[in-house]
């Protein structure tokens, strides 16, 4: 019974922080996408996450960071009991959606022991606005406070199984055992154009599940997005 108050009561301050206004993006940003989605004629193809089985184990990967050149691995993020890997990009209208709610769930949590770190595998043959020069650019103006990956190679994305942007893997880890994956599924229920607001509670509730050593539900909403954009004629 204890640990479920403490539970509720960290969800509630959380959402309390930023449920209180409806979440938008900068304006700044509004104008930048919407010059950017004109020039490259953007495309929002919905796809749902899937075909992951909670208890995988994260690949190993070695990636740069396009805003301080910084490579990292996933030995970085090995001291903390927990991790999120996030999959998403400059210009997807469902990412852009949720950027100023992730940066503050993120800020959140990471001070209560969680690790965070996003990666954009979209190929900048069809999708130059994701290029690493425009990722620096976005980690700079959302002060992203974990670093935002470059997968050029999409090879990461791959061994995640990754499908869509935005896509939320949630890791756990028992002392010296690998990380688990433990939570597999969306933000919260809203979309660009449904008019919910962000809340981040899904995320939010299986996070402090897995930092309060309680059980996370095992039935998740499959996040929703865009595709993953493949490097021509290596699509899925």
């Amino acid at each position: 019974m204890a640990s479920s108050a403490i539970l509720h009561s960290s969800f509630s301050s959380f959402t309390t922080s930023f449920v209180s206004q409806r979440l938008a993006i900068y304006p700044q940003q509004q104008q930048r996408i919407r010059k950017t989605s004109k020039k490259f004629g953007i495309r929002a193809a919905r796809t749902e996450s899937k075909g992951v089985s909670l208890g995988f184990r994260p690949p190993q990967f070695q990636l740069t960071e396009p805003l301080t050149g910084r490579v990292w691995e996933l030995e970085d993020f090995e001291s903390h009991p927990a991790l999120l890997v996030m999959f998403i990009c400059n210009h997807c209208p469902f990412v852009i959606h949720l950027k100023k709610a992730i940066v503050k769930l993120s800020n959140f949590y990471m001070q209560k022991g969680l690790a965070v770190v996003a990666i954009s595998s979209n190929s900048v043959t069809t999708h130059p606005q994701d290029g690493p020069d425009f990722m620096a650019e976005d980690a700079r103006q959302f002060s992203y406070p974990f670093p935002y990956l470059y997968d050029e190679s999409q090879d990461v994305a791959r061994e995640f199984r990754a499908v869509c942007t935005p896509e939320f893997f949630l890791f756990k880890k028992d002392g010296r055992r690998p990380f688990q994956l433990v939570y597999h599924g969306q933000f919260d229920d809203s979309r660009p154009s449904n008019n919910v607001p962000v809340t981040g509670r899904d995320l939010a509730v299986a996070v402090d599940c897995v930092l309060s050593a309680q059980p996370v539900p095992s039935v998740q909403k499959p996040s929703v997005g865009c595709s993953i954009k493949w490097h021509p004629g290596t699509e899925l």
